[in-house]
């Protein structure tokens, strides 16, 4: 087995010294051993630790711990997240108890037992792991939330107005909000506006695919696990619930969840706790919960579909992401923002849109809604040849559904979109192949994920991965 973790022991005793090393270099893949704590600071800049140990007392009659409680607060000075036991002598466990007080993680009395602090020191650094992956959850956030307007709601309709003042309402308060919506509307922009004005901005904003987590391990992604809890269950796993707390967590899809596993969701935001998998001891957990779905409202009042009283939890505020056809007012802003992007995206000269090409994408109804919209701008800013963007340049003409035509045309026209979208018959490449089966059910389900992956035998986030290797 792979030695993992990085240890530093700090105490004036030699013997100490020499017989944690022996012991511990056995375990863990490097050690490192100081008599002096004021080396401590010149050793961390040297190196990452993942645990320290840390006498409590240095010096001869030394017993109050005093020297244990300054240097510890000089290592968590110099790294708030060091994962720091404490070696405290036989009897000295109240000191030990202020010191963890103070930031410590646990702490160890000699004589010690090896096997105990072999224990204590494999769970310090799976801490610190988990500490150093929240950390950069963290950082990431923060980027996010600094950066948002990369990625931001764009337009201003009036049903624009609308969602931006329900934000700005809802943000500040820790109230559910379920988002409803079609696919490619900007739900998750939504819940990272509603995180990002919040008071949890700082926190962790966690997204969870509800629709691509298969029901035998709905109970292990959400709630974690302990080790052993089950055949693959090699070590304790933080749930997504547990990785989110003190922040958002977003639940995208949610209403692909079975009734059953909707009754496990349920249970756990009213009692505010998970229980892990393999344990019977709950966690509590503080997370602001933002669901999103693409459910009709005649769908999510079905009671054989949805659970009323779990959507009652959800849509403390419930904001409406119209489609893009009913908002084309908006389509002109967001196209010419993702112009200017892809044109720095790929060095390509800004081009303006021609006055047809204008006319023919706010005519066109975008069943695919804003990402849709979104890759027909990338494709144009790649292919075109012109000075300016031509209606020819967006492919609308290819498009199974046409602006325009009443619903009974579009599927009385079936046959005919069929032919469009056939498969060539002279060209058996494998990834064109997979481009064009791809692109023909999205067309056929009007961009919805689900229905499209379902008939192509793919989990949604196999789906969403073909789709962003081909441009889609």
């Amino acid at each position: 087995m792979e030695k993992r973790g990085s240890i530093l022991i700090v105490d004036d005793d030699e013997d100490i010294l020499v017989a944690g090393k022996l012991l511990l270099k056995r375990h863990f893949a490097n050690v490192v051993t100081l008599s002096q704590p004021n080396q401590i600071a010149a050793e961390m800049r040297k190196q990452n630790f993942d645990a320290i140990l840390l006498d409590m007392n240095f010096g001869p009659g030394e017993s109050s711990g005093e020297e244990g409680f300054y240097w510890l607060a000089e290592i968590l000075k110099i790294d708030p997240n060091a994962v720091v036991i404490m070696i405290t002598a036989h009897g000295g466990v109240n000191i030990a108890v202020e010191a963890m007080k103070m930031g410590a993680t646990d702490f160890v009395s000699k004589p010690w037992q090896n096997e105990k602090v072999v224990a204590t020191l494999s769970a310090a650094v799976k801490l610190r792991k988990t500490r150093n992956e929240a950390a950069t959850l963290r950082q990431a956030n923060r980027t996010l939330v600094q950066d948002r307007g990369a990625q931001r709601l764009i337009g201003n309709s009036d049903a624009l107005k609308h969602i931006h003042s329900m934000i700005e309402r809802a943000a500040p308060t820790d109230a559910n909000v379920l988002i409803v919506g079609e696919n490619g509307t900007g739900k998750e922009l939504v819940a990272r506006e509603l995180h990002s004005l919040s008071n949890r901005s700082g926190e962790i904003f966690l997204s969870v695919d509800m629709g691509a987590i298969s029901e035998s391990l709905f109970d292990s992604e959400l709630f974690g696990h302990k080790k052993g809890s089950f055949t693959d269950a090699k070590e304790d796993r933080v749930g997504r619930l547990e990785a989110a707390n003190g922040g958002t967590l977003f639940l995208d899809e949610v209403g692909n969840l079975p009734l059953h596993l909707q009754a496990k969701l349920l249970t756990v935001l009213e009692q505010r706790k998970v229980t892990p998998v393999g344990s019977n001891q709950p966690v509590s957990i503080d997370v602001r919960v933002i669901a999103a779905t693409n459910l009709t409202q005649k769908q999510l009042n079905d009671e054989n579909r949805f659970r009323q009283d779990l959507l009652f939890r959800l849509n403390t505020v419930e904001i409406d992401v119209p489609p893009l056809r009913e908002r084309p007012d908006d389509i002109e802003d967001i196209a010419k923002y993702y112009i200017k992007l892809y044109c720095r995206k790929y060095d390509k000269a800004y081009k303006k849109m021609s006055p047809e090409a204008l006319a023919a994408i706010k005519a066109y109804d975008w069943p695919g809604n804003v990402r849709a919209l979104r890759h027909a701008v990338e494709r144009a800013v790649i292919l075109s040849q012109g000075n300016t963007f031509t209606p020819t340049d967006f492919a609308l003409e290819n498009q199974s559904v046409n602006a325009g035509e009443p619903e009974n045309k579009r599927n009385g026209d079936a046959a005919n979109s069929e032919a469009e979208l056939a498969l060539p018959d002279d060209d058996l490449n494998l990834e064109k192949m997979e481009y064009l089966l791809i692109e023909r059910s999205l067309k056929k389900h009007r961009y919805n994920i689900s229905h499209a992956a379902k008939e192509l035998g793919l989990t949604r986030a196999a789906l969403y991965r073909r789709m962003e290797k081909y441009g889609f």
